[in-house]
């Protein structure tokens, strides 16, 4: 392995990687680690030239920049390698020069955090531990689920009562033993902390776990290396924890020590309005590692969180980049669903479209102290995971916009031509004035 140690990201205190090291001794749990590596060893070891001749597609590919020994059996299900795809139509709706989509609800369990839990499982594989337990709002939980099904580990998970119905069961079919927390988020993290060392799992918990990010870096990675290894120059986020934001920073961060890119992009974390609170602290000026949780609550459940587990390095990841932290409502969210749907055909659920809804935002020139864009700029959105881990959010945002099948009757008679070519003229008319961003549109 590359990996040299791992440094903790408020006092800077170093640590080796043992086996049950998650964070700093000093700081607590706000004293999430970083991972660190030998990076002239790792250019010697890995280059683009090198990527391009290579046949794996998946995220093990970088291998070398993750926290994994080379002998350490990995997930056959093929985790990374999602599509990059332009968006020609929304580049033009919200005027930039080009606008590509990371798809990451192709992965394996349909969303982004397959990337972290194919680390985690492969970490706890080789420190030994045979059973891996996170607190999830749902997508976390079934991406630990999912894998371990694959790799024959014992995946135990805790989450909310709350979580949507198709997350759930997800997780039951995987064959995970499924905790049910009747309370909140962070009332499932908590529990599933005081289980940790009670007996003596592997901890994938966000913001506790220092490898998780290392996962989630190689989304930034693939997309650097699908634009030809140059950087766009933004790229938005949807944040709940803030891992996933951390970890894009992470792994631009990587490619520029390396050569790969010759410049940082600018990052934009986006959060709902019920569950605000690095967009709260970057306004206010507050320090994170001091600030009390908020009170969450949005129709996004996945980017729902009283307290950011992940908060120094989100809050990192959008300061050091120049970018901005902008706040959406769950009505824009919502009502964002068909409008990516069908300017795209890229189906993201509730917390994936809040990445685009904050695009929607910063473009109106709304969000106070947010850079904007220009109309030269090249943006990456990133679709953290697909609708169909949430149908009950996505028919609200369908309902939001008026959409509504026409109910015919079968047999020849059910098949009135004139009828059809009014409704279908309609429709049209309802997707041009969409099209122009008319929310107006009953």
């Amino acid at each position: 392995m590359f990996l040299t140690g791992l440094r903790c990201t408020v006092c800077s205190d170093t640590y080796q990687p043992v086996p049950g090291r998650y964070v700093c001794d000093s700081c607590g749990e706000v004293g999430t680690l970083d991972a660190r590596y030998d990076y002239a060893a790792i250019a010697r070891a890995l280059t683009p030239g090198g990527l391009a001749t290579d046949p794996d597609r998946s995220m093990w590919r970088y291998r070398p920049l993750l926290p994994v020994a080379p002998d350490v059996a990995v997930s056959a299900l093929g985790v990374g390698g999602t599509p990059l795809i332009e968006a020609e139509r929304l580049a033009q709706r919200w005027g930039v020069e080009r606008l590509w989509i990371k798809d990451e609800g192709r992965q394996p369990t349909a969303s982004l955090k397959d990337r972290a839990s194919a680390v985690a499982l492969a970490r706890a594989a080789q420190e030994g531990a045979g059973t891996v337990t996170t607190a999830s709002t749902g997508n976390a939980a079934a991406a630990l689920a999912g894998l371990a099904a694959g790799t024959g580990q014992m995946a135990v998970i805790f989450v909310p009562q709350t979580a949507p119905e198709a997350k759930v069961a997800q997780l039951l079919a995987y064959g995970a033993f499924v905790m049910l927390v009747e309370g909140t988020y962070d009332d499932a993290f908590r529990l599933c902390q005081e289980t940790v060392g009670r007996f003596g799992w592997y901890n994938r918990n966000t913001g506790i776990n220092p490898y998780v990010g290392e996962g989630k870096k190689t989304v930034a990675l693939e997309i650097v290396e699908q634009l030809g290894w140059e950087a766009p120059d933004a790229v938005f986020v949807s944040v709940g924890d803030g891992s996933i934001i951390g970890g894009v920073h992470k792994g631009l961060r990587d490619a520029l020590k390396l050569g790969w890119i010759d410049r940082m992009p600018r990052i934009y974390g986006v959060q709902a309005a019920g569950s605000s609170y690095l967009v709260e602290a970057w306004l206010k000026g507050e320090d994170v590692r001091t600030k009390p949780p908020v009170n969450a609550s949005t129709a996004a459940d996945s980017i729902s969180a009283d307290l950011p587990r992940d908060r120094v390095k989100a809050m990192a990841a959008v300061v050091e980049t120049g970018g901005g932290w902008v706040v959406v409502d769950d009505e824009a969210i919502l009502e964002m669903i068909p409008i990516v749907s069908a300017d795209s055909g890229i189906f993201p659920e509730p917390a994936a479209a809040a990445a685009f809804a904050g695009l929607a935002e910063v473009v109106a020139g709304s969000q106070e102290r947010v850079p904007g864009l220009a109309a030269s700029d090249r943006v990456v959105v990133i679709s953290t995971g697909s609708g169909l881990k949430d149908i009950r959010g996505v028919m609200r945002g369908i309902d939001r916009i008026g959409a509504v099948p026409l109910p015919v009757r079968p047999g020849p008679d059910g098949l009135d031509p004139t009828e059809i070519s009014a409704r279908m003229e309609q429709w049209i008319e309802r997707l041009r004035k969409r099209s122009e961003n008319d929310r107006s549109d009953p």
